[in-house]
């Protein structure tokens, strides 16, 4: 690329910005358009008002890439497995070019003494700045000796990372509020970060969550210097502030009254509503039905894969709930005309046989004289068009 240092500083700072997004294009293997369309994405995905993705495409380019403390508790590593399919951008990409991934056990290639070096050198390295994230619960009885990294206890651990993090981030049901682990009879008495340290965290739940809704938080920490709007469980607002229920597919179904009542049955097979198999779509927040999946296209979730959502982004509802107890309707309720799961028997009253006799007798005479009254009524009509007709 050529240009003319004479032309003035603002030519010469267009340059080297130009210089450095086209480095940022080759670093992530996209081209300007790809660039600029991955950005729309998350801007989108943050609810950002339009023009918001130049914001967005500047802070990745030019910004510090956030350096990230991965650390890893009471959990399957399914919330990093999920991390590991996001397709926009691939991983290497993302843990390389748009964040700093510095301590991650799954994915590190160092292990043992040299990983936890490795940890204690990035903390120091970027003191205060650094973004920690925890997966996965963390047991508190009898000191937290049930989980323990390198002789040290989950306890100390999170204690001692959040201690010069910017900001703390729950991935996954686990870290958010317990999660799998923490299921009664809950012998460990496992809890979310929040609770250990006592203060609130950035809570991304899901079971995993939606890598996207992690990747999100993350550029909008990079972008504006601090994590994004989050609701009274420290949930973003971006992803976490509509109902499942709101944007199902399947919500058709359930206004005109048309449900699955088994599995395989054919309500079923033709995708009408799960409300009656257990789905708690009604009661869970999160935009599953909207963010979908593993980039694999439509229906990509659990409910367009035909299985009843189970809240597992809901604290109190997700590994709490059994999973076909019909769930909480917050916003809606179904007529009472919809069928029930299982339809009520007994046998009717005297008293009650005779009101429904004395309505339906009054029905019947109010029918009766409908019909005497419309009957005068069209006989007068016809008189008054008789006389009518005999005076001209």
């Amino acid at each position: 690329m050529r240009f003319d240092l004479r032309k003035g500083g603002q030519d010469m700072s267009e340059a080297i910005f130009d210089l450095e997004r086209q480095a940022v294009e080759k670093r992530l293997d996209m081209s300007r358009r790809e660039f600029l369309q991955f950005c729309a994405a998350l801007a989108a995905t943050m609810g950002l008002p339009a023009g918001a993705e130049a914001a967005v495409a500047k802070a990745v380019e030019s910004a510090r890439r956030p350096s990230v403390i991965w650390l890893h508790f009471s959990e399957c590593t399914g919330c990093s497995e999920s991390l590991l399919r996001a397709e926009h951008p691939t991983i290497e990409k993302l843990i390389l070019d748009v964040i700093s991934l510095d301590y991650h056990e799954t994915l590190m290639a160092a292990a043992g003494r040299q990983a936890e070096e490795a940890r204690k050198a990035a903390m120091k390295a970027s003191k205060g700045k650094y973004i920690l994230v925890v997966e996965g619960a963390i047991p508190v009885k009898d000191n937290g000796i049930y989980c323990k990294i390198g002789g040290h206890t989950a306890i100390d651990l999170v204690k001692e990372a959040a201690a010069d993090a910017a900001a703390v981030i729950a991935i996954g049901s686990c870290a958010s509020w317990g999660g799998m682990p923490s299921t009664d009879p809950n012998p460990t008495l496992a809890q979310g970060v929040a609770d250990v340290l006592g203060r609130p965290v950035v809570t991304i739940p899901g079971c995993p969550p939606n890598p996207y809704n992690f990747l999100a938080t993350a550029v909008h920490f990079l972008t504006f210097g601090k994590l994004p709007e989050v609701d009274g469980l420290g949930r973003p607002k971006f992803a976490y502030s509509r109902l499942v229920h709101d944007n199902c597919e399947r919500r058709a179904h359930f206004d005109a009254g048309r449900f699955a009542l088994e599995f395989g049955d054919e309500g079923h097979r033709k995708g009408y509503c799960l409300y009656k198999l257990g789905c708690k779509g009604p009661e869970t927040y999160a935009n599953c039905p909207t963010q979908l999946f593993g980039d694999a296209g439509a229906g990509t979730w659990p409910v367009g894969c035909g299985h009843p959502c189970i809240g597992c982004t809901e604290k109190g509802v997700g590994f709490q709930k059994p999973i076909h107890m019909v769930a909480k309707l917050k916003n809606v309720e179904p007529p009472v005309s919809y069928p029930k799961v299982v339809e009520e028997q007994g046998k009717t009253s005297f008293a009650a046989m005779a009101a429904v006799a004395a309505i339906a007798g009054a029905a019947a005479g109010g029918a009766a004289m409908l019909a005497k009254n419309l009957g005068r009524e069209h006989g007068g009509g016809q008189d008054q068009r008789n006389k009518h007709d005999g005076a001209q």
